[in-house]
């Protein structure tokens, strides 16, 4: 099943259940644009709060949720077993992949990216709405690790038998900067592909892994190789900011 979908695609289906996840790493919630307005239908998700788990010393920025809690999530969001899902942000597809991602893990079949997110179903001459829906509580029930996941040791394992592919920008890969993990660096053995190369350069990395800082940029290179038909990759969702807090081997500049 196609994972991207167009504002005119989405447009004509059936009653589909819409999760709006607009979300600035490091920002402020993004709340308020949503009562401002967004697609007709769309149920507000926070992704800190609702698609990630609580922060604890290790497990990364943005850990897997529990099960349980996000069963209730999606449950109170009118998610059905057998929902058509779509999730939308900004466009720029980073909060929209990881959602995309979690719900793919959690066992969701039907989930679907707006692309473009909100700018596209606007320039398609789609309204707004500035009404907050109240859904008929859903049934689904989560099924978690229906998309393969690394941890730490899973990920030094497959760097060393295979491709780990990190996504984050240059400079923090070779350990130049690091504005956000308090240590600069990469796994020992991963190569270097930044999301601001574009999508199109994962989509034929067969056997590759990623990672980013804390699996939100690597959900959107998961999603890449599977809008191009690739099964999806694994992922190691916690990230740098998991091994880096679990006191790992560090590299910097650029692998040989």
């Amino acid at each position: 099943m196609r994972p991207l979908i167009t504002a005119e695609e989405a447009a004509g289906l059936i009653e589909p259940v819409v999760l709006d996840v607009r979300w600035t790493l490091g920002g402020p919630p993004r709340e308020p644009d949503y009562r401002d307005g967004h697609l007709p239908r769309a149920v507000w998700i926070d992704l800190d709060r609702d698609i990630c788990g609580p922060v604890r010393e290790t497990g990364g920025r943005h850990p897997l949720p529990d099960p349980d809690a996000l069963q209730e999530v999606l449950r109170n969001a009118g998610v059905d077993e057998g929902s058509t899902v779509v999730v939308y942000d900004d466009g720029d597809g980073m909060a929209a992949a990881r959602t995309w991602w979690t719900l793919r893990w959690a066992g969701l079949d039907d989930v679907r990216v707006l692309d473009g997110g909100i700018d596209a179903w606007t320039a398609a001459g789609r309204p707004l709405s500035g009404a907050e829906p109240h859904p008929e509580r859903g049934d689904v029930t989560v099924r978690p690790g229906s998309l393969p996941v690394l941890d730490a040791d899973g990920a030094a394992a497959w760097a060393a038998e295979h491709e780990l592919v990190d996504v984050r920008a240059p400079g923090r890969y070779r350990g130049e900067n690091e504005p956000i993990d308090p240590v600069a660096g990469h796994i020992p053995g991963a190569v270097n592909l930044p999301l601001g190369g574009g999508s199109e350069q994962y989509r034929d990395r067969k056997g590759a892994a990623f990672y980013c800082g804390s699996g939100v940029g690597a959900s959107r290179a998961a999603l890449a190789m599977t809008a191009a038909g690739r099964p999806t990759p694994p992922v190691y969702i916690g990230s740098w900011s998991d091994w880096v807090s679990r006191g790992r081997e560090v590299a910097v500049g650029e692998e040989q």
